[in-house]
């Protein structure tokens, strides 16, 4: 019997593009990211390379079909460390080669559902480069239909390994729903699936956006049964999380 996951998949393999053709294909073997890595700032002197250096041995290969649910996790958790340290080190990897080596496919070890809050700059906060992430954006992080068909064309087609909804200090969309004011345009539109967060957690705004994130992982992982499906099988995780705008940290939710 095909599964909707099976279905999902054939159905975008006859678009026969390279990512829906690897489906097809039984995904293959994903070649190695070749990159080199370059030091800035050489004047800062030894001390500055020998850092850089260590840096660079911490940081994982790039293998997203190798890589565990839990690990590709760390790998975020890992990035956001350096990034809260201002040690990044995606911005050295050599773009045109990841450039050259994305063109015709993407293979996304994560995917992140994160606010359209022009603050939370995902790639920078997991420290991650060109092709690493695969990010959905829409004012409060929430789901809707269009939003979990990206999400599910990120786990069933490229093959995600986490799904993080990605909440953050101070959320406009949450604060406007407490508030309940009347607003322009379609703006409204956004307070019906922020709503049952705000119900279980009052007008604590703080206690309202991480209720809102686990709620929107929870729907995630339960409406979506190719994402459900991926969970079962333990082939993904789906995890909340909050990210404080001052800081730079971010933090999962129990």
């Amino acid at each position: 019997m095909k599964t909707e996951e099976f279905a999902f998949q054939e159905g975008a393999a006859a678009c026969g593009c390279s990512d829906c053709s690897r489906i097809s294909a039984g995904y293959g073997k994903t070649a190695d990211l070749t990159r080199r890595r370059f030091f800035c700032g050489a004047i800062g002197g030894t001390a500055a390379v020998l850092a850089g250096a260590t840096l660079s041995s911490t940081r994982p290969a790039f293998a997203q079909t190798t890589m565990t649910p839990q690990e590709a996790l760390q790998a975020m958790m890992d990035g956001n460390a350096r990034y809260v340290g201002g040690q990044l080190q995606s911005l050295n990897e050599d773009l045109s080669i990841l450039k050259a080596n994305t063109a015709e496919k993407q293979e996304p070890f994560a995917a992140v559902l994160s606010c359209a809050d022009s603050r939370v700059p995902v790639e920078l906060v997991f420290d991650q480069s060109i092709g690493h992430l695969f990010v959905v954006r829409v004012a409060g992080n929430i789901t809707s239909p269009e939003i979990t068909a990206s999400l599910e064309y990120g786990v069933a087609v490229l093959g995600t390994k986490v799904l993080m909804v990605l909440g953050h200090g101070n959320c406009g969309a949450v604060k406007a729903t407490i508030e309940g004011k009347a607003v322009p345009g379609q703006i409204s539109a956004l307070y019906a699936p922020i709503r049952p967060a705000v119900d279980t957690a009052g007008s604590d705004l703080d206690a309202a956006i991480d209720a809102n994130a686990k709620n929107q992982a929870t729907l995630l992982s339960q409406a979506s049964p190719i994402i459900a499906g991926a969970i079962k099988d333990g082939k993904l995780k789906v995890v909340s999380a909050r990210y404080d705008v001052a800081s730079g940290k971010v933090a999962l939710l129990s």
